[in-house]
């Protein structure tokens, strides 16, 4: 058997590996959630583009999450797969994984650039993009150039968890980030100084985005606990097969998010043109647009979380390939602590400060309506997030330990389930308050199955680990 590396992942305290790890990994998962957020905020300001801007932004969002959903399955999938095999001394394995891991991003990207452009006005129309004609227009101005960057989006959201794995969280971050601050600089110059409306907000983000790939792309070829050559670079289907698997649960948590969102903006669009005040045109994109404002900020905050457990995932399959299962456990209680002051932190800002954060969004440029709607989105929509944040990383946290179709269970009652299910029924008698409450009811049930299982991984690892000591 060959010798290990990253050795230090079975030796380093569990409190201090997970800082080493999670920190830059939620500082990047940040990142990537800014450049989508930091678009919205420019937007919302611009007086020729406000909320209807918004809208189009919030239309497109989903569209771009499908697209990260594959990025993920590869990517996070490769990471657990590595690790796990670094940890067993199989660096055979994990260099044939990432060669293949790499190719099958950029084929899938080429194949989402090809779709979205080919079919863009009806992927537009499913997800509110006809609210009403100028949200349309700038749905599709945005989208084009959004569509045509999608090669680099998703080779840097790929590379990102596998360069990771390879024990470099710190470059891991600070290429996403380097894309993030090019994208901030260009936004205010193209959208406020040029005047290039959506098409300047989506350039601006493209081009933050081939710097992330470019220097992932750079990354590969400076490789510390693995080395990558011309072999690696194949499709090797027996890898693929052992590291897809572990990414499903990543996958089908952003593609079910898709599935959500298409459910709660068309019911939106459906019982906001019912509604005595949205029901008129000059406001008929408002509710699309707070919806998109209050999910961003979400999305900022369960970042945080996927960030916390997925920066646990090279350490967790390090441990249990060496059969540590004692510091698996370890860390599972750290992170479920960690996970429930996220959500706490966040619950008290949205419920305290909802005015506050609808400001940043362009409030003081439109109607009351924007505003009232917007509080009235924060303080319920996001009522439950404490458990959001425990549930996130309970999915993420059995994923790491191998258990994919338990991790991929839950995430699927979450998303679809409970999230398309209830946002589908209870606007039936609710009617737009319906889908605010959507939400906060799927996050209370699927926290009831995850005590359930939360309970049984701790004991099973307990278990395991009185085993390896008798032995």
């Amino acid at each position: 058997m060959e010798q290990k590396a990253n050795t230090f992942l079975e030796t380093e305290g569990v409190g201090k590996l997970m800082a080493k790890y999670a920190v830059p990994c939620v500082i990047s998962l940040l990142v990537a959630a800014l450049y989508n957020i930091v678009d919205q905020i420019f937007i919302a300001n611009a007086d020729y583009l406000g909320s209807y801007g918004n809208a189009a932004n919030t239309a497109v969002f989903p569209l771009t999450v499908a697209a990260l959903a594959v990025a993920v399955m590869i990517g996070d999938g490769c990471c657990a797969f590595v690790s796990i095999s670094l940890g067993a001394g199989k660096k055979d394995a994990a260099h044939k994984s990432i060669g293949s891991a790499v190719l099958l991003c950029v084929v899938s990207s080429l194949v989402f650039t090809a779709l979205y452009l080919v079919f863009q006005e009806p992927i537009l129309t499913l997800f509110g993009g006809r609210v009403n004609e100028q949200t349309f227009y700038h749905a599709k101005e945005y989208f084009f150039w959004i569509a045509v960057g999608m090669p680099f989006y998703m080779f840097g959201q790929t590379l990102n968890p596998i360069i990771r794995s390879d024990g470099s969280p710190k470059f891991a971050m600070s290429s996403t980030l380097a894309g993030a601050l090019v994208n901030i600089i260009l936004d205010p110059i193209f959208i406020f100084v040029f005047r290039w409306g959506m098409m300047g907000a989506a350039l601006a983000t493209v081009l933050g985005q081939i710097l992330t790939a470019a220097l992932s792309l750079w990354y590969l070829r400076h490789m510390k606990a693995v080395e990558l050559n011309r072999e690696s670079f194949r499709f090797h289907s027996p890898f693929a097969k052992k590291y897809l698997p572990l990414g499903v649960c990543s996958f089908l948590s952003q593609i079910s998010l898709v599935m959500a969102m298409a459910a709660i903006q068309n019911m939106t669009l459906k019982y906001g043109a019912l509604d005595p005040v949205f029901g008129q045109e000059q406001y008929a994109q408002i509710p699309i647009a707070v919806l998109g404002i209050v999910m961003k900020f979400f999305q900022i905050v369960i970042s945080i979380a996927v960030g916390l457990a997925a920066g646990c995932i090279p350490v967790v399959g390090y441990n249990v390939g060496a059969g540590r299962k004692d510091r698996a456990r370890a860390l599972f209680a750290c992170l479920l602590a960690a996970e429930a002051i996220v959500g706490a932190v966040a619950l008290l800002i949205v419920e305290l400060f909802p005015r506050q954060l609808i400001g940043g969004f362009g409030a003081a440029n439109e109607s009351a309506y924007y505003t009232e709607y917007a509080v009235k989105c924060f303080r319920v929509y996001l009522s439950m997030t404490v458990l959001a944040t425990v549930n996130k990383g309970t999915f993420i946290y059995l994923q790491s330990l191998g258990k994919a179709f338990a991790s991929t269970a839950i995430s699927m009652a979450r998303e679809v389930l409970f999230g398309v299910g209830f946002a589908l029924l209870l606007p039936l008698w609710f009617g737009l308050d319906g889908v605010l409450y959507s939400m906060p009811v799927s996050d209370l049930l699927t926290f009831a199955i995850c005590v359930v299982v939360i309970r049984y991984v701790y004991q099973a690892l307990g278990r395991e680990e009185k085993q390896a000591d008798r032995a």
